[in-house]
This record gives structure tokens, C-alpha cells and sequence, in this order.
């Protein structure tokens, strides 16, 4: 009997350090990973710097490969890409977040059986589709609007793309956002209804406080969703690096500029092709310390909610 016991034991802990060894072999191929994508772009980009100055491409507003005066000034790309992800976090944020607490505090249950399929139908949408919309809908529909207002609007315009782009994102903030909603505990809406606050006071105080770590998490995946954007911004906005606070004119984007360089029928160790893995550099780091700016964020709240349950 004793012996059964022991090798019971034996067995069990043999599956216990088989189960963890395939853990740690996972979080290591990931981690690895995570390094062989970053020294496979820093590489190449070192080989463009070396072509041409660092100073100038991060600070430069002149973009015009290709020419007998190539000029690699970035500013312009990430002013576009910034500009476009703003436009569509602007849009993406409060009507996912307002689909979330209406879904997931005001719906009745049968109501948000059909909404949130619903909404989440937008997230299996191609992104092609999402710029044949852009081109053919929104971009001429805010010409229109433009012209009745007397703005000139270009049929490329970073509006129309950013505003596609937002309603893309729209259901990975409402679906996170939603589930991290429900996830907090029915009990203390239920203290805070007894305390005397309105439905609308415990959402707000108590509710979205307790949520603000995964709303923050899911806005943060919309962010970085919008950043790695490419086909909607190929078909609405362009390719034309243009330095403006204009979103009526045409911009690009990082990940735009990126295909453009690779596809090209230039060498593959010439500037005008280097220079994507040089874009790629900057914005591996510029989403890296997005990152570590949320999770500080994600942190802080973490650490004053549980200083306000006390």
C-alpha cells in the first residue's frame, strides 16, 4: 500500500515537472521571438545608417527617395501615422467604451445576446473591404461635407481613413472592454446601489475605477492594431509623405512606407530599400515604450484601487 502511494506520488510529480518544463519552453520561444524579430530589423537598419545619417531621418521633414538628392527625413511618415491612429483612437475609444457599459450594465440579457455578435461581426471583416469603403464611401461623402463647408477636402484624405480605421478597432475596445466590465464583482454595485448612488454614480465610480487596468489593456490593443495598419491607409490616404495638422490632406504611414520600400525593383542593399528596416526600428521602439508607459499606467490604478478597498 505504501508503495502505491509512492509511486502514485512519483507519477504525479513527473507530470507536474513534464507540465512546467513545456511552460517554461513556451514563455522562452516566445521571449526569443520577441528577439529574433528585433536584431532581424536592427541589422538591416544599421546597415542604412550607415548609408545615411540617424540624426537626420528622426528628425528630418523631407521624405523623397529615389532621387539624384535622396533625402530619408521620417517626420513626415510619423506625423501621418500618429494624425491617423489619433483620428481613429478618437472615434474607436468612446464608441467602444459606450457599446461596452451599455452592453454590459444597461442591456438586458436577451439584447445583448444579438448586439454583441453583432458588433463583433465588424472585427471578421476584411481590411480591404474597410478600404473599399474608405475610398468609395467616406472619402468622397467628407469631399462633400468639405465643399458645402467651404474647407477643400482631397479624396485621400487622413480623415476618411482614420475614421474607417477607428470603426475597425471599434470591437476588440467594446469586446475587451466588456468583458473586463462584467468581470467585476456584482457585489459592490450592489453596496454602492445600498449606499444611496445612482446606477450612473456606481458605473462611474466604482465600476469603470475597477475596470480602468483592462480598459486601458484594451485600448492599447486598438492603439496598436491602428499603428499596423496598412491596406486601408493604401487605399484612402496615399502615399505621399506630407507634413501638415491638415486631416483633409493626404498622408501615409510607417507601415505603408515600409511596403512601398520592399516591393520596389530596387536592390535590396540600396537606401531607398534599408530605409524600411530603418522605419520598422523606430517604430518597434516608439510601441515599446507605449507599452511600458500603459503598464506604468495599468500599475498606478492597480495599486490606488486596492489602497481605496482598504
Amino acid at each position: 500500500m505504501e508503495h502505491s502511494f509512492s509511486s502514485k506520488n512519483r507519477n504525479t510529480k513527473l507530470k507536474e515537472d513534464s507540465i512546467k518544463t513545456l511552460l517554461i519552453l513556451a514563455s522562452t520561444i516566445s521571449i526569443l521571438t520577441t528577439f529574433g524579430i528585433l536584431f532581424s530589423i536592427l541589422f538591416e537598419a544599421i546597415e542604412f545608417f550607415k548609408m545615411k545619417s540617424f540624426w537626420y531621418f528622426i528628425t528630418g521633414s523631407e521624405w523623397s527617395p529615389g532621387t539624384d538628392n535622396s533625402k530619408f527625413g521620417a517626420i513626415p511618415i510619423f506625423a501621418g501615422t500618429f494624425m491617423i491612429t489619433g483620428i481613429a483612437l478618437s472615434l474607436a475609444i468612446p464608441v467602444g467604451l459606450g457599446s461596452a457599459i451599455y452592453m454590459s450594465e444597461y442591456a438586458s440579457p436577451r439584447t445583448r445576446d444579438y448586439l454583441k455578435p453583432a458588433l463583433e461581426v465588424l472585427a471578421g471583416i476584411p481590411t480591404v473591404v474597410y478600404g473599399f469603403f474608405a475610398a468609395i464611401t467616406i472619402a468622397p461623402l467628407i469631399v462633400d461635407i468639405a465643399d458645402v463647408l467651404a474647407l477643400e477636402a482631397t479624396f485621400n484624405s487622413a480623415l476618411a481613413c482614420g475614421l474607417v480605421m477607428g470603426v475597425m478597432i471599434i470591437p476588440v475596445i467594446s469586446s475587451l472592454s466588456d468583458d473586463v466590465i462584467r468581470a467585476v464583482p456584482s457585489s459592490q454595485r450592489k453596496a454602492a446601489l445600498a449606499l444611496g448612488l445612482t446606477q450612473g454614480e456606481t458605473i462611474r465610480d466604482i465600476v469603470l475605477p475597477s475596470a480602468l487596468p483592462g480598459i486601458i489593456s484594451a485600448c492599447l490593443l486598438g492603439l496598436s492594431k491602428a499603428l499596423g495598419e496598412t491596406m486601408i491607409v493604401v487605399m484612402a490616404a496615399g502615399l505621399r509623405p506630407n507634413l501638415t495638422w491638415n486631416p483633409l490632406d493626404d498622408m501615409t504611414t510607417v507601415t505603408v512606407r515600409i511596403v512601398d520600400s520592399l516591393v520596389g525593383d530596387q536592390a535590396f542593399d540600396s537606401p531607398e530599400t534599408l530605409s524600411a528596416f530603418g522605419l520598422g526600428l523606430i517604430l518597434f521602439f516608439v510601441t515599446l515604450v507605449l507599452n511600458i508607459i500603459s503598464l506604468k499606467l495599468i500599475r498606478k490604478f492597480k495599486e490606488k484601487y486596492k489602497v481605496n478597498t482598504l
